[in-house]
């Protein structure tokens, strides 16, 4: 089912915008991340950006059927990181199941685990 946001938290999950995210690296992904967590913390413009998304979405599709736990806003986040970042699936589905400010961007618990990624794989 596609939605555009869950109301209810699972263990583990951080709110976005308290997610820290280290401003002094230099690496490209932090950068990404922080310019998704301005956009949702930002309410007129988390709101206006969902509304282009869903305008975006082909007419035909029922957005009561689809991947469970596949938000609009885990949607937005990956492809983000794959044109922010200029990566291949590969890569994009190692941050998603393995880089831990990936994951609670994603809205996804972290810590809970050993060796496999806890909560929902977003990337098959």
């Amino acid at each position: 089912m596609r939605v555009v946001e869950t109301q209810q938290m699972q263990f583990g999950e951080l709110v976005i915008g308290d997610i820290e995210i280290d401003p002094k690296s230099r690496d490209d992904v932090p950068a990404v991340l922080k310019g998704l967590q301005w956009i949702y913390c930002h309410e007129p413009t988390r709101q206006r950006v969902f509304e282009l998304l869903q305008e975006k979405i082909q007419p035909g599709v029922d957005m009561k059927v689809g991947r469970p736990g596949m938000q609009l806003w885990r949607v937005l986040v990956l492809a983000v990181l794959k044109q922010g970042l200029n990566c291949d699936f590969d890569r994009l589905q190692d941050y998603a199941n393995h880089h831990n400010t990936v994951r609670q961007m994603l809205e996804h618990s972290v810590g809970f685990h050993r060796g496999k990624p806890s909560g929902p794989t977003p990337i098959m």
